[in-house]
């Protein structure tokens, strides 16, 4: 229970950073599935990244895929066709600033816009999993959600 507690408040200030951040859409499980409830989340932004219409998406990438990613990785994927930015690490907190908050499993998408030059979407996944970020069950979360971003198309409409 204590851990449902911790989640859910941890949640909350997930959501109301998301409002905060820009944030377009947050995506959460509310109902147990096979009697499980899945502890992740993951939220869907408007990247602030300039408008440089002479900057190539493969050029933003490279240098986003350089920066610093501390005890995590970061490399060019494919999604919907695009290359994107793939960056996965472990965020594990500092008790004194945050009480009460899970070390989480983070996985982070970047993707340009196509035939919108300068305009990006971030696709942000977070998870606790079982409590263990390094546990079989929290990779099968990880493997879930990079599932879902592969389904992801663009549309028109």
């Amino acid at each position: 229970m204590r851990f449902r507690l911790d989640m859910r408040r941890q949640l909350e200030k997930q959501a109301r950073a998301a409002r905060r951040n820009g944030g377009l859409d947050l995506y959460l499980p509310v109902l147990p599935r096979g009697g499980i409830f899945l502890m992740a989340s993951f939220i869907v932004a408007e990247m602030p990244i300039g408008r440089d219409h002479t900057v190539p998406p493969e050029a933003v990438i490279a240098q986003l895929a350089d920066d610093d990613v501390p005890g995590g990785t970061a490399g060019t994927v494919d999604v919907a066709g695009a290359p994107a930015l793939r960056r996965a690490y472990r965020c594990a907190l500092d008790e004194e600033k945050r009480q009460g908050a899970l070390p989480t499993r983070r996985i982070d998408y970047v993707i340009p816009v196509p035939d919108d030059p300068g305009r990006w979407i971030s696709i942000n996944f977070s998870t606790p999993g079982d409590g263990d970020v390094d546990s079989e069950f929290t990779d099968v979360l990880v493997e879930l959600f990079d599932a879902v971003v592969g389904t992801f198309r663009w549309s028109d409409e």
